[in-house]
């Protein structure tokens, strides 16, 4: 019988919540596996090394997670009843964890390493993607795979005025000014990812303080966890350097400086190109030739180490390779309405970034339904980001959007939903696509400028206008440099990528990932300020092109009326089996929506007058009947004692023989005829409704 020992726990509170890390019961066979328990949320993870692989130059690592419905005692919907391919805030949480731990590998490590987790149980209240990535890095951790430091991680809201961790779910979706997710280690930051309500440069650099705080406290229990399990640390060699491919590489320098501010993106890598292969050619021709191809795939190899050192070289003596200044923005073109038809579209170019951008409206029924865990809710406002292989001049094979341009579009989705008008005011529902035409980096933060101008030119009346800039970091632990709109090699040669979105006031999105372990408070309390010079200059260059939102939308977008009628006629007005509803919307050509039980109700169509017509019926009929309330009427049928006339669509009342007229009737036809307009006052409704009509007294009121 095999002894099963017990689980090793650890406990603490951060941010004001318990958190509890356990190992060793299940998963026993993987490196590294724990059940992080925050608040009542419970979260798996383990981690995996694959085996040494020499035929690699890239790290191989994978991120997993899922949201198991039954940790929130629901059964998948659809078809099949099973989870199927990861929902958008499955990837996002993906990408939360793989980003944040990606950095902390060591450089030249190839061994396969997989991180899988999911969702054990959500309480409602404490988000399982936090969770899920504190269990992550403690699987991590204590799995003997080498890895520079131990990680936390947080969400930090504003909630009554103040900032606190942990922020509850659906007061976070529905109060919140803040929502940043952090991950950091004792020596600062390396993930950050958020969206805010125009928070202030001062006040985010606040919230990331107090995320370091409550981080501090979860990475003291990880390191108490690692300390139980006292795993020994995997045999892991870096790869010796070759000095002597290094200094053939190194000759080529003074070249390549030479080369490295060729104007054009594609121009400048043609010429870096052309300088590659006569280095390795030389080198090829150097050695034995049945060693020719390691020898050309090593040469590339410390070749493109060498491009990296030297741009990074020529940044931190304060040269760009375009020639710009650190501060300097790329020239930006602006051609608003590029595709007549669309709702709002817009041509939006910053530098050789460029991305067509379309705002589209339409009505409730276009929500989108989120359901996962968490409660079923729904969005009016939602951002779809495409990077086709084209905008970078390649070929690759097409499928979904993957894992980055579902970031990319929510991080755009983020930096603008928190100036949409309020649903009273507004009732559409608004979809945007960027579709990214060339890219030379920061294609989302273009996303971004180009939603904005989009929306404006379709009559969405933004609270304030948004733009993004990406910010560069480049440091050789001595000197540093921060860029502002960094072009694709200073993002690829560079140690940091921090997008920050916002309006003149505050900033809507931040998103930074890093190459290198942590940039330090200062460093990035500077970079947020760089930031808001290049967002307010962005600003004004898009407001010199679409100056306000325009005063009225599209002729191309559904028209909207919004009505209120009593609660107690929505049956009515819907009619048995939708009769009535539907007879309404095939006369008038228009979409009815009722959105709530107290009589709330929303008419769309194409056709502005028809959209109204097709109200005012609707007012008309659902119009209650008061005493002295005068109206045209249409005689529908004479009897001996008087007429029935209809007042309203559906709404009959009876004029009686003696109410018809003045003096004696003897026969009603002698009177009025059916079909017949005619004039008449209510003068009286009795308990069960029925109106008594009289023509008299309308003819006496005149």
């Amino acid at each position: 019988m095999s002894h099963h020992p017990l689980p090793i726990t650890v406990e603490t509170t951060v941010g004001g919540v318990r958190l509890v890390l356990q190992t060793g019961q299940v998963a026993r066979q993987a490196h590294g596996a724990v059940i992080a328990t925050l608040g009542g949320t419970m979260c798996f993870a383990a981690a995996c090394v694959g085996p040494q692989r020499d035929d690699i130059d890239f790290f191989p690592l994978t991120v997993d997670y899922r949201e198991k419905t039954e940790a929130a005692g629901k059964i998948p919907g659809g078809f099949f009843k099973r989870e199927g391919r990861p929902t958008t805030k499955e990837t996002l949480t993906m990408r939360l964890i793989d980003r944040a731990i990606r950095p902390l590998f060591p450089d030249e490590f190839t061994r396969e390493v997989q991180v899988m987790s999911h969702t054990l149980s959500y309480d409602g209240s404490t988000n399982p993607d936090v969770c899920a990535m504190i269990a992550a890095f403690a699987a991590v951790r204590i799995s003997g795979v080498p890895f520079k430091a131990t990680l936390g991680a947080v969400r930090i809201g504003h909630l009554d005025g103040k900032l606190c961790a942990f922020p509850p779910d659906e007061r976070r979706r529905e109060e919140s000014r803040l929502d940043l997710v952090v991950a950091a280690h004792k020596a600062g930051f390396n993930m950050v990812e958020s969206s805010a309500k125009e928070l202030s440069e001062e006040e985010m650099v606040e919230a990331l303080q107090l995320a370091q705080e409550v981080i501090n406290g979860i990475i003291a229990a990880i390191d108490e966890l690692k300390d139980k399990v006292a795993r020994q640390q995997m045999d892991w060699t870096a790869p010796v350097v070759d000095e002597t491919l290094k200094s053939h590489c190194a000759a080529y320098a003074a070249r390549l400086d030479a080369v490295l501010p060729t104007p054009g993106k594609h121009e400048r890598y043609s010429a870096i190109d052309a300088l590659k292969k006569d280095c390795v050619k030389s080198w090829i021709a150097a050695g034995a030739a049945d060693d020719a191809k390691n020898r050309e795939k090593e040469a590339k190899k410390y070749f493109g180490n060498l491009v990296t050192e030297r741009e990074r070289e020529l940044i931190l003596q304060g040269k760009r390779v375009d020639g710009r200044t650190n501060d300097e923005i790329r020239p930006i073109t602006i051609v608003p309405n590029f595709i007549p038809r669309q709702h709002g579209s817009v041509l939006f170019t910053r530098g050789e970034t460029q991305a067509m951008v379309s705002c589209t409206l339409g009505t409730p029924d276009d929500e989108q339904i989120i359901d996962g865990i968490e409660s079923e809710y729904k969005k009016a406002f939602y951002l779809h980001y495409n990077f086709p292989p084209y905008s970078v001049g390649e070929t690759k094979r097409l499928g979904g959007p993957g894992r980055r341009e579902i970031g990319h579009g929510m991080l755009a989705e983020r930096a603008l939903a928190g100036v949409m008008p309020a649903k009273a005011r507004f009732p559409y529902t608004v979809r945007i696509v960027s579709d990214i035409t060339e890219s030379n980096g920061s294609s989302s933060m273009a996303s971004v400028c180009g939603g904005c101008l989009s929306m404006m030119l379709a009559g969405v009346p933004v609270a304030q206008p948004v733009a993004g800039i990406a910010m560069g970091l480049i440091t050789d632990g001595q000197r540093y440099v921060i860029l502002s709109d960094i072009m694709g090699s200073e993002d690829h040669h560079g140690d940091m990528d921090f997008k920050v979105a916002g309006t003149g006031r505050g900033i809507t999105a931040l998103q930074m990932d890093l190459k290198i372990d942590s940039v330090s408070q200062a460093q990035m309390k500077e970079a947020l300020e760089q930031a808001k010079a290049g967002r307010k200059h962005i600003l004004k260059e898009m407001l010199k092109a679409v100056p306000r939102p325009m005063s009225d939308i599209s002729d191309f977008a559904p028209r909207m009326e919004a009505l209120q009628i009593p609660g107690e006629k929505i049956g009515f007005l819907i009619g048995p089996g939708g009769k009535t509803i539907k007879a309404l919307q095939e006369q008038y050509k228009v979409r009815v929506s009722v959105l709530d039980d107290t009589g709330n109700v929303q008419v769309f169509g194409n056709d502005s007058r028809m959209v109204k017509d097709c109200a005012n019926a609707i007012r008309s009929m659902c119009e209650t009947p008061k005493i002295g309330t005068r109206y045209t009427g249409t005689v529908k049928s004479i009897r001996d004692f008087g007429a029935f006339i209809e007042i309203l669509p559906g709404v009959e009342g009876l004029c009686h023989v003696s109410e018809l007229a003045e003096g004696y009737v003897e026969r009603v036809a002698d009177v009025i005829q059916q079909g017949q307009q005619i004039e008449v006052v209510i003068i009286n409704v009795d308990d069960r409704g029925k109106i008594k009509l009289s023509a008299k007294a309308a003819t006496m009121a005149t």
